[in-house]
């Protein structure tokens, strides 16, 4: 669990800095993939350092704080996260479908909108089923059946009849997962239809890797998410739900900055760029 742990924090704190420092990686698109990884590097100290601490030490127990954080940040960047993935969905869908327009459907006024609009609307979302969760009556024992303060592992221990609230998680699951998933769908739908369009072969493999390591997230986190916060709770397994949760919380920060870069010919010259420029001392 550390080296993973280690590996997440290591990988998506380059990428964040390399964004930083490296001015030719200065576009809207690289700019959303700098929230992307900062949201990762949060979400992974959010869960892994607490459940690593329980495996390690045997030490289980959460202070009310400590939970009441750890549930907030974690829904909040769920939310902020499905929102970034489908703005940077779009971005591709205007770079290859809209090559002459980008500069002005993509421009950075545009990308700061689309953050902080991720950011606040995932703020707004996890401060409503926060406060709700965390002001329910609990009569049942208060053990979590998970290895975080997860917001459906927490209602179950709850007296109070919580028929209304699961409507609200699957309006809410539907708003930032399954809308989100579908507009990812129709982007890349037209810009498959694009690059087969296109002429130029190298223009087709370039498309062709960018799209494909955007569907790889995409996969890892939208499915094990929607399958988890759509079903009913009479159909809900606690330990499927932990299972589900690794691929969300723990692989697809780790995964992120590795499909990210290794498959990208950009990142990797600003690499050697900036390792130049620190070797040298120009930095």
């Amino acid at each position: 669990m550390v080296p993973i742990f280690l590996m997440a924090l290591t990988g998506n704190l380059c990428m964040v800095l390399l964004i930083l420092l490296d001015a030719q990686l200065h576009t809207p698109m690289y700019f959303l993939l700098s929230q992307l990884s900062l949201m990762d590097l949060i979400y992974i100290c959010t869960t892994v350092p607490k459940m690593a601490s329980g495996f390690l030490f045997g030490n289980k127990s959460i202070s009310f704080i400590g939970c009441w954080s750890q549930s907030i940040f974690f829904t909040t960047l769920a939310g902020a996260e499905a929102l970034i993935l489908m703005s940077m969905s779009y971005d591709r869908y205007v770079a290859i479908c809209f090559p002459l327009h980008y500069p002005i459907h993509m421009n950075r006024r545009v990308c700061v909108l689309m953050i902080l609009g991720s950011w606040a609307m995932g703020v707004i979302n996890a401060c409503t089923h926060t406060s709700y969760v965390f002001h329910m009556p609990y009569c049942r024992s208060r053990t979590i059946d998970h290895f975080f303060c997860d917001v459906p592992a927490m209602v179950t221990l709850t007296c109070r009849n919580t028929r209304v609230y699961e409507y609200t998680v699957v309006v809410s699951t539907i708003l930032f997962l399954v809308f989100p998933f579908l507009g990812i769908l129709c982007s890349y739908g037209r810009v498959l239809l694009a690059v087969y369009r296109m002429h130029s072969q190298e223009g087709r493999k370039k498309a062709y890797s960018t799209c494909s390591a955007h569907l790889t997230v995409v996969t890892f986190y939208y499915t094990p998410f929607a399958y988890t916060y759509l079903r009913p709770k009479s159909f809900r397994s606690p330990s499927e739900d932990k299972v589900l949760a690794v691929f969300y919380s723990i692989l697809t920060p780790v995964l992120n900055p590795v499909i990210y870069s290794l498959r990208n010919k950009e990142v990797l010259g600003a690499l050697r760029r900036v390792a130049w420029r620190i070797c040298s001392g120009k930095m």
